[in-house]
């Protein structure tokens, strides 16, 4: 689907790789899953295709952050859970930024395309193109049942999930007949296996969380903060910048975790809505999987495309600085992040979610 629709575009891989992740991440919330799943098959392809090893390997990387932006995402889950803040809301919330990111980043792989000669394919035409958003249509059912029957009220977050995870079976079973019905309670046990790896993340963090804050090493960053300025926008680049620095050496679960009252307290502050904080803080986090010592997406992606780490991480560097700039304007037009949420659930977004 994705190469039918944007392979066409000059640079054409390139925008598939993004396009590829932006759909995979509206169907898990791994962002490391998305790099190994779409890596695999992508890195390949487009050094095949004449892109340098650095540059498929960078977008890999960065594009596959969008898996902790794009609902269902993980880390909104948990701070929502952590904060008192409603899911459903920063599930919104987080759409129209990451669908910013994305672009982007498409618009940067134009740029290098343009400039560096990049292949394309021909258009495949218009009855081509709806042929594959038929096929593809319903596996992306699944954020549209996650996402719908959350805001409309017809469920939790935890029964949306069960929801999305029993569509997936039936279109597994009984529509496209990938799996046999032998083979789900092996797929079961592996699910219980993965989601028990963060649990342990979860439990260290509310740990050190706890040993922080009775240290009172948050009060520190905060008193420091407010130390240098007392403006809003200003306290949340200084913001920005601390995120960056914890997510360089965190996961983003543990880095939500452990300074979750040092992002309330300066939100506050600045007089920012709980929601618009959790998604900022995400896109900030999501920064430190491609940066270093971290890093976790580009070292997967560097290990299939087989290239330098050096090469890679400047590759990399201008992708993830259009992260931050979606993050700046964020703060600078809120409406980025709050304007879907007003347009939706404009009774949480007035009482801070």
């Amino acid at each position: 689907m994705a190469d039918t629709t944007v392979g066409h575009i000059r640079g054409g891989l390139g925008h598939v790789n993004v396009f590829v992740s932006m759909v995979f991440a509206c169907l898990s919330g791994s962002a490391a899953a998305d790099t190994a799943s779409v890596g695999s098959i992508l890195i390949p392809a487009m050094k095949k295709a004449g892109y340098t090893a650095p540059f498929a390997v960078a977008l890999t990387a960065a594009s596959s952050t969008l898996g902790v932006i794009i609902p269902p995402s993980i880390i909104l889950i948990v701070y929502g859970a952590f904060s008192n803040v409603s899911i459903g809301v920063l599930f919104v919330g987080g759409v129209v930024p990451a669908l910013l990111v994305g672009l982007f980043m498409m618009a940067y792989t134009y740029v290098l395309a343009v400039r560096y000669g990049f292949p394309t394919n021909p258009f495949p035409g218009i009855p081509a193109v709806g042929r594959v958003l038929v096929r593809g249509a319903p596996p992306l059912m699944i954020p549209v049942i996650v996402l719908g029957g959350i805001i409309g009220g017809f469920f939790t977050p935890t029964e949306g999930a069960i929801g999305a995870v029993l569509w997936a079976l039936f279109l597994s079973l009984v529509v496209y007949r990938d799996i046999k019905w032998r083979d789900v309670p092996k797929l079961s046990s592996d699910a219980v296996i993965d989601f028990s790896i963060p649990m342990f993340t979860v439990s260290g963090a509310g740990v050190f969380g706890w040993l922080i804050a009775y240290l009172g090493a948050s009060q520190i960053v905060v008193n420091f903060i407010l130390g240098v300025t007392s403006n809003g926008f200003l306290i949340m680049l200084l913001l920005i910048g601390f995120r960056l620095l914890v997510g360089m050496v965190l996961n983003s679960i543990s880095a939500t975790l452990i300074f979750l009252p040092i992002i309330q307290v300066l939100g506050d502050t600045a007089g920012m809505n709980p929601i618009h904080m959790g998604v900022l803080s995400t896109i900030v986090l999501s920064v430190g999987l491609v940066t270093p010592p971290y890093r976790i997406c580009l070292l997967v992606a560097i290990q299939i495309g087989e290239t330098s780490l050096g090469r890679s991480m400047l590759a990399a560097a201008p992708i993830c600085g259009l992260t931050i700039l979606v993050a700046i304007l964020s703060i600078w037009f809120p409406d980025i992040v709050l304007g879907l949420p007003k347009l939706l659930v404009p009774d949480l977004i007035k009482s801070g979610g």
